[in-house]
């Protein structure tokens, strides 16, 4: 009776989900192409088609998403080290919140003979309370044009792009909706990868070797070999075709990638190579002049272990990944990253569009950094260990919550204090899509 029951629960959740997302297929071509992310589509927005807004502009071509994720993350530890927010040494010390909005709108080019092809122009404004964060920002977030080749064979993406959303696959279960994004990030950037908050002039392309094989290449223009925060201060709009020191990012990634249905698991396998020509301050020999060709390592995988529901939904059920990167110690900070998930979709038949995730992480930090912080008297650490859990909620049409706790051993970078040494941060976000 049990099975019967539970049955029954999922074909009304798969029959109901199919009704919905019908009306929307027609949509499907004006979502922006050529990313590993996903974005909510317009089935999934608090406005969906109402008032025939969106069959409006889509008659003319023009698609469109916008979002905007909020976030408040707190260290729950009696001893947190409070301070100041200008002496604020890592995300959560204090209540820190950050907030992050962006509007995208796509243009299909397939309506005049070009394969697939498609304009992208979007913007974005960021603001967070500790500057570190972010720091804010408004300006672009993407000005792309894409199109196949060879009957889809080859790819073709170029313009103000964020690589972030092409390479690597850092957000534990690829969706837009649960992107926390974890200290993975931070070894891509430091290496010159571009992102949403700092898109940067690129030629993108993806070989399909077959369905499943793929080799993509990128031609980018790097970010401030300084850092993130560094380059967002120098360019905060997005729009300045130089940053100083900062020259070409060559990547290259290889993957394998099989999307789930009945009966065949989920899987992704991609292993990367970064090339950086930029002129990077050389940390084992700080006096010296920027030395430059730093270089950037990368290996992950993911794969679906159980299928909960292998006829009406083949991506519910529950996956297992890994990710493992480098970059040489004497020009980055960050020197090694390794992480370990565990996570699930749909896992409940009651909740079939919430995730589950469970993820370990451990960043080297670069001896000579470290060194060289010992030097001066400072307590230093070699590296930052973290585990985290994380629920997210998908409470509404668009809207998603999440609800999360990380411990972090040695929360800061490099340098920390006696008060400094932990943190259990909580994190409360949500996500809305329109």
């Amino acid at each position: 009776m049990l099975l019967v029951k539970r049955d029954k629960a999922s074909e009304v959740a798969r029959e109901r989900a199919q009704k919905k997302v019908a009306p929307f297929a027609k949509f499907d071509k004006l979502r922006e192409k050529g990313m590993w992310l996903i974005i909510p589509g317009p089935a999934d927005t608090i406005d969906e088609d109402k008032g025939g807004v969106r069959s409006a502009l889509a008659g003319v071509g023009i698609g469109y998403v916008g979002g905007t994720v909020n976030s408040l993350i707190t260290n729950q530890l009696p001893n947190a080290g409070r301070t100041r927010v200008a002496n604020q040494l890592y995300m959560g010390q204090n209540p820190t919140f950050g907030t992050v909005n962006f509007m995208i709108v796509t243009y299909d080019l397939s309506r005049f003979g070009v394969p697939d092809g498609q304009i992208i122009v979007g913007a974005e404004q960021q603001y967070w309370s500790w500057e570190p964060g972010g720091p804010d920002r408004l300006g672009l977030n993407i000005i792309a044009y894409y199109q196949t080749l060879f009957g889809g064979k080859l790819e073709l993406k170029m313009g103000y792009l964020r690589n972030q959303n092409e390479f690597a696959g850092t957000v534990v279960g690829g969706s837009a909706a649960a992107s926390v994004l974890g200290p993975s990030s931070n070894i891509l950037y430091q290496a010159g990868m571009s992102n949403n908050a700092a898109p940067t002039p690129a030629l993108n392309l993806k070989y399909n070797l077959d369905d499943h094989f793929y080799n993509r290449v990128s031609i980018q223009r790097s970010l401030s070999p300084d850092g993130q925060y560094a380059h967002i201060i120098e360019n905060p709009t997005g729009l300045n075709w130089n940053t100083a020191n900062a020259r070409i990012l060559w990547l290259d990634e290889t993957g394998y990638k099989n999307r789930a249905a009945p009966g065949e698991p989920e899987s992704w396998l991609r292993a990367g190579i970064g090339f950086n020509t930029s002129s990077f301050t050389n940390l084992e020999h700080p006096n010296r002049p920027r030395a430059n060709e730093n270089i950037l390592y990368y290996v992950a995988a993911d794969r679906q272990l159980w299928q909960s529901d292998v006829q009406g939904s083949a991506s519910r059920g529950v996956y297992g990944g890994f990710s493992v990167m480098y970059a040489p110690p004497d020009l980055n900070r960050v020197t090694q990253y390794y992480e370990l998930r565990l996570y699930a979709k749909g896992l409940f038949d009651s909740r079939p569009s919430d995730q589950i995730a469970i993820v370990a992480t451990n960043a080297a930090w670069s001896n000579f950094a470290v060194n060289g912080a010992l030097v001066k008297g400072h307590l230093a650490h070699h590296d930052t260990t973290a585990i985290s859990g994380t629920y997210t909620a998908h409470l509404a049409p668009g809207v998603y919550a999440s609800l999360g706790l990380t411990y972090i051993n040695k929360p800061t970078s490099v340098t920390h204090t006696r008060e400094t040494n932990h943190a259990l941060n909580l994190l409360l976000s949500t996500s809305i899509f329109f």
